[in-house]
């Protein structure tokens, strides 16, 4: 069997010392642009690989990024929004030579575990998502010492924990000054998990618009749900024992608001003749039910590059800071202009 090329075999074919080669390797300064095409092209020609853990016990990083998800291992494949951040994350870091570990921290046992390997220094950061305020784990990740940076904000954490985050409170807003705009009043909202950044604002944003209209804002219009279908389903037959005239909603997530669609059809509410729908991500769900919906985007593709692009700053030393995206009114069917 071929003899695995080692970085000696590289120095003799570049006709260069063992340390340049090192140098060029490792990304250092004071290395003529000479020595690294000979280094480069000595390289492709011998076929040498970096031994990856060699390279970690010499530099102390393990070359590896965790994508921790605190839901349960259905959500992943159920919940689009996930799919597309873990798509998202994966198309940033193919311009860094790193290794993306997918972990689900959902369980005791699943928390306990990751915080364990995280604590091995086996990862050299953490991209956190779908946090939950109260959670033990984060205290935990923030006493692993390993950079983190989530996807939205991490409440009790805020200056502890980076963040990319969707301004997730104008884009409710946003929704709910379109439903007014166009003539409705009793406008309830299926609001997210009271324990997370993106249930909290979405919340408020329904509120302040309302507010700023002159309108009261009534907990008989409110009901909770947990980002799913389901719950959606749930919280509109909720509202429709409560608030049965209701003539708008603004679901905190498109998919809670896929879930209203067969509950409104059931009870002979036409979308949008008697009931206009306003969701929130665009994640691709919301063009394909019928009617398509309207729906605030939330661009994951610029968090997850940014997600990468901070975590890689943080584990280079840098500041850590968050930053908030602005999001975008997508207006289809379910409520037109």
């Amino acid at each position: 069997m071929r003899k695995r090329p080692t970085i000696r075999d590289v120095a003799r074919e570049a006709g260069v010392s063992y340390a340049t080669v090192s140098r060029v390797l490792n990304g250092r300064e004071w290395v003529s642009p000479e020595a690294v095409k000979a280094v480069t092209d000595a390289i492709a020609r011998t076929g040498y690989t970096a031994n990856q853990h060699a390279r970690s016990l010499a530099t102390g990083r393990s070359g590896s990024i965790a994508f921790l998800l605190t839901e349960p291992q259905h959500l992943l494949f159920r919940d689009p929004n996930f799919a597309v951040l873990l798509r998202g994350v994966a198309q940033a870091m193919s311009a860094h030579e790193l290794t993306l570990i997918l972990m689900i921290a959902a369980t005791p046992e699943e928390r306990t575990r990751a915080v364990t390997y995280l604590n091995g220094g086996h990862v050299d950061g953490v991209l956190l998502v779908s946090p939950h305020s109260g959670d033990p784990l984060l205290g935990q990740l923030v006493q692993a010492n390993v950079p983190i940076v989530a996807c939205g904000k991490v409440l009790g954490h805020e200056t502890t924990i980076s963040s990319v985050a969707a301004d997730e409170w104008a884009g409710a807003r946003s929704a709910v000054e379109h439903l007014l705009a166009a003539g409705c009043r009793r406008i309830a909202h299926i609001a997210g998990p009271e324990d997370t950044s993106g249930g909290v604002d979405r919340l408020r944003g329904y509120a302040d618009a309302l507010t700023s209209h002159g309108i009261t804002v009534d907990t008989a219009y409110i009901a909770h749900g947990d980002w799913s279908h389901e719950s959606g389903a749930a919280a509109m037959r909720e509202l429709l024992d409560r608030v049965p005239d209701l003539d708008g909603i603004f679901a905190a997530s498109d998919a809670m608001a896929a879930g209203t669609l067969p509950v409104l059809r059931e009870a002979g509410r036409d979308v949008p003749g008697d009931v206009r729908i306003v969701g929130f991500d665009d994640s691709g769900l919301a063009a394909t039910l019928h009617p398509p919906l309207s729906t605030v985007r939330n661009p994951l593709d610029r968090i997850s590059e940014e997600m990468v692009r901070l975590l890689t700053d943080l584990i280079a030393g840098r500041t850590p800071l968050s930053i908030t995206v602005p999001t975008s009114l997508m207006l289809r069917e379910s409520s037109p202009s």
